[in-house]
């Protein structure tokens, strides 16, 4: 699967949620993540473009691997792969003694609105700020994505360049 997404910084997240309500989307949900990344002991994840992340929220724990980022137009593409695990403490033990290590955590709080296909997320990034995120799950075609989420964004008003790194690049850019 294929996770097609832009980003962008928002100074007023109130005007992107009143754009939301007037295309009559509401929010489907709003939780709070904890996310633990680590890099491997046999390559270096920042240089590889990879992720792999532990995240707790109020679902429970999930385990994700993310290959290297593409730029698809103003979106950047990337595989995911997303496992639910019953111990997010246990897969961390069996991590640490295969010899991964910690590089760091990102909290937030996030809401959710959902148009269709298309997620559409504002959020509050400990240390960071506050951010609109649009993301389109798709088997192949990434094109098309990148070309619908340029529409979402002009009709919610985000303006200026999307942001291509993640907030884990941008925490640990701020070291």
């Amino acid at each position: 699967m294929l996770e097609v997404e832009a980003k962008f910084g928002v100074p007023d997240p109130g005007e992107v949620r009143a754009r939301l309500n007037r295309q009559e989307v509401r929010m489907t949900r709003r939780q709070r993540e904890h996310d633990v990344y680590y890099n491997a002991p046999h390559r270096d994840f920042g240089k590889t473009d990879e992720a792999l992340r532990v995240r707790y929220d109020d679902t429970g724990v999930t385990a994700t691997y993310k290959g290297p980022k593409v730029r698809v137009g103003s979106a950047k593409a990337r595989e995911e792969f997303n496992l639910a695990v019953a111990s997010g403490e246990t897969l961390e033990e069996i991590l640490s003694r295969l010899g991964f290590r910690r590089a760091a955590t990102v909290s937030k709080t996030r809401e959710f609105y959902e148009m269709g296909d298309v997620t559409v997320t504002l959020d509050d990034v400990e240390g960071l700020g506050t951010f609109v995120e649009i993301e389109i799950l798709t088997e192949d075609d990434k094109e098309d994505a990148a070309d619908r989420i340029g529409e979402i964004a002009k009709g919610l008003g985000v303006d200026g360049p999307p942001i291509y790194t993640s907030y884990l690049e941008m925490l640990l850019s701020k070291r």
